[in-house]
């Protein structure tokens, strides 16, 4: 479900420019003339740099360089043409289809939000520069000044020298079908990358990302940048977050390791034993401590469900799409206080095959039977939010019931487990809760029609 980026993008969310501004190192590109700046260097130079680049990049990583990288200097003409012809080769329908379904279900962006458009025209208007695994080339754009590029060119060749080492795009997809798992790589690789551009502009300092303080004031920085960008400011903010969330909070995950260890050659260990979750970037002392949350399951939907809903992906969340979901309907302190209690989930979204209507199921478990009961009283006031004009309310302990535009509307809580359910009846959701061993839930003296049909 969470946003991921193809290729290895460097987007331009003036994540660069904040960067370079916090060090006084590189000053921020001029918006209004980057590309008659670039124009006065030629490509030979731009090819140059990347090989004073790369050959440093392989020092501070402690990573040799295992053959050349092959690079081309290129328009963002051709670059966004390139991009779209990896796009129409790499579509997957069905899974984005599922993925569309599932935030909108969730309220993550709008109904009828056109995303996988969006995406493109965003990803393609931002980008400064990106490295492409499978043909094992790096992009350079001829439209940043040299001057300005060398950071651009640190982070993207990092991604080269990992991926001669690690094989990063099968590293990346080796967590699927997990998205949350594959997200928690992909913030390795994004984040790992903005730390090693940091070392580099570090660079005859004497100093480095270990010797500095928490970069989460970096980060924040950064963020509140990121809102001067059209494209970037446009986006619902479910996008904005999952744009920047590897970079960021990569970021920090990765200053952590480090600080943790003995530099860049420890840090490589975590492409063997990757992070598990986004929970654990979230948290690195998690990771540091080997702490993973055991796998929650859902039963078999086609029983209970019966065969007018289509299932259209089943998967997990993670901590960082919960907090994205508690920031939509609940105070955004209070989603941050609630997302570290997530201790595993596993959700599906399903659809009607005649109504075209979703259906959305999310097992939660929380850390302690405190937080699940915690829970509970937050997330009954998102569900009320999400879904104004609530009909048939029926409360009971640690559970809650009412009607909907959208259907019947279900959340329980049972010690430290929480089920929840939108877009299907009574009938429906015991018989889910029954296929997962649970007892019976409280049912009101006279329950409406429209809560005991499916």
């Amino acid at each position: 479900m969470t946003q991921k980026l193809p290729r290895f993008l460097f987007i331009v969310l003036l994540l660069a420019p904040a960067a370079a501004r916090s060090q006084s190192t590189v000053a921020r590109p001029n918006a209004t003339a980057p590309a008659q700046a670039a124009s006065e260097d030629s490509h030979a130079d731009f090819l140059r740099a990347a090989d004073q680049v790369l050959a440093q990049m392989s020092r501070i990583l402690d990573l040799p360089i295992l053959h050349p990288v092959r690079k081309s200097v290129c328009t963002k003409a051709q670059i966004r043409t390139y991009l779209v012809q990896q796009d129409q080769r790499e579509k997957h329908p069905a899974k984005n289809y599922a993925d569309k379904k599932a935030l909108e279900a969730f309220g993550l962006i709008p109904p009828h939000f056109p995303l996988h458009e969006f995406m493109l025209n965003l990803l393609t208007n931002q980008i400064a520069g990106f490295y492409d695994p499978k043909a094992q080339e790096f992009y350079i754009a001829d439209w940043i000044p040299l001057s300005e590029q060398r950071m651009v060119m640190a982070h993207e060749l990092t991604h080269a020298l990992d991926d001669q080492h690690f094989h990063i795009e099968a590293w990346l997809k080796a967590a699927r079908p997990n998205d949350d798992a594959q997200a928690a790589r992909q913030a390795v690789l994004e984040g790992s990358a903005v730390a090693s551009m940091l070392d580099y502009e570090l660079l005859g300092t004497g100093r480095n990302i270990r010797d500095m303080p928490d970069i989460g004031l970096l980060t924040q920085a950064v963020m509140g940048s990121s809102s001067s960008s059209p494209g970037m400011a446009a986006a619902p903010p479910y996008l904005r977050d999952s744009l920047l969330f590897p970079y960021l909070t990569g970021a920090e995950f990765t200053q952590q390791v480090l600080k943790a260890g003995s530099g860049w050659k420890d840090f490589q260990k975590v492409f063997a034993r990757p992070p598990v979750s986004t929970q654990q970037i979230m948290q690195p002392a998690l990771y540091l401590a080997g702490k993973a949350p055991p796998p929650v399951t859902l039963p078999g939907l086609n029983r209970p469900l019966g065969r007018r809903w289509k299932l259209l992906d089943e998967n997990v969340a993670g901590e960082f799409n919960l907090q994205e979901i508690l920031k939509q309907s609940l105070p955004r302190q209070q989603a941050v206080l609630l997302a570290p209690d997530w201790w595993g989930d596993r959700y599906a979204i399903l659809e009607n095959k005649k109504t075209k209507s979703s259906l959305l199921l999310f097992r939660l478990r929380l850390d302690t039977d405190r937080h699940a009961s915690d829970f509970f009283s937050a997330y009954s006031d998102l569900l009320r939010k999400k879904h104004p004009g609530a009909k048939a309310v029926f409360t009971a302990p640690e559970f809650l019931e009412f009607d909907s535009a959208a259907g019947g509307v279900f959340l329980e809580c049972r010690a430290d487990e929480c089920f929840s359910m939108e877009g299907a009846g009574r009938r429906a959701f015991n018989a889910v809760t029954r296929a997962m061993g649970w007892p019976a839930a409280p049912r009101p003296q006279h329950m409406p029609s429209s809560l005991r049909g499916q």
